[in-house]
């Protein structure tokens, strides 16, 4: 029977238009090539191209011959693809948050309770995170909706409440607490990677301009250095960058949150041991 190279070389071969041409794409000889395409007519028991001096052009057959070529390799790569990804999700445990801090809590205690698999986390959007649930796409969500079907658990797991970290000079230094609306109108140094909360704060302060920082190390000097607000939670906590700050509550009931964690019941034994923070 032919392999699955020898269709691969057909289509090189009509791809790159000459036998050289292929053969160097493939890096095999030209010779090595022409015996190889000869063998898999003998297997297929028909002749596949015209071939004249110089010049090799599919026949019939030979367009009939790639058609079918393209869909096994297709189907091909679609088995591997599908088998790597069944045998990596029962080796992984994945993830998903719309917020990091709950991910830096839950993630070694999953991989403390399952220390022969491996962990993999991403901050989604809530709605992604439902359908990924659902489609196994995670295995535990961290949200902050508690609304579940009748095939998913949900506890409560930690709060979180963010605050917002001023110099001792800032004028709004002084205040017991603060909404972000009174924030509104000021740059404010941001790591970018927060997931929703990003979305609440520019939309409670449109008028402020986001100085996004991707990496925490620059993101804490900007804080030593700056005069600029930034954000914190209870969670993140204080930070020697911003040791000589005040941390000042903010009072918007969408920034003071109870996060849940979500997963099917057909998973409770491997979730069940998770504590609550709360």
């Amino acid at each position: 029977m032919f392999e699955l190279n020898q269709l691969e070389q057909l289509l090189a071969i009509e791809k790159y238009k000459t036998l050289s041409n292929a053969a160097e794409h493939l890096n095999i000889s030209q010779p090595a090539l022409s015996r190889s395409i000869q063998r898999l007519e003998e297997e297929l028991e028909v002749t596949l191209f015209k071939r004249q001096k110089n010049r090799l052009t599919f026949n019939e057959d030979g367009i009939s011959a790639l058609e079918y070529a393209r869909r096994i390799m297709e189907l091909s790569n679609e088995m591997k693809d599908s088998l790597i990804t069944a045998s990596k999700a029962r080796r992984t445990i994945s993830i998903g948050s719309i917020a990091p801090a709950p991910i830096w809590t839950l993630t070694p205690e999953v991989s403390k309770l399952h220390p022969e698999m491996s962990i993999q986390s991403e901050i989604e959007t809530h709605d992604k995170l439902e359908k990924g649930l659902k489609d196994d796409t995670y295995q535990i969500i961290i949200t902050n909706d508690p609304a579940a079907d009748n095939d998913t658990v949900v506890i409560d797991y930690c709060e979180e409440d963010l605050y917002v970290t001023l110099p001792p000079a800032h004028p709004l230094a002084g205040r017991d607490s603060l909404y972000l609306a009174d924030l509104n109108g000021q740059s404010i140094l941001q790591y970018s990677k927060v997931g929703f909360w990003l979305d609440i704060c520019k939309a409670k302060m449109p008028d402020s301009m986001f100085i996004m920082q991707d990496e925490f190390d620059t993101l804490n000097e900007l804080r030593r250095t700056s005069a600029l607000p930034a954000f914190a939670t209870n969670i993140t906590g204080s930070t020697p960058s911003s040791e000589h700050r005040v941390m000042v509550p903010l009072l918007d009931d969408e920034v003071n949150v109870i996060f849940y964690l979500k997963y099917k019941k057909a998973n409770r034994k491997m979730f069940k041991d998770i504590s609550p923070l709360t």
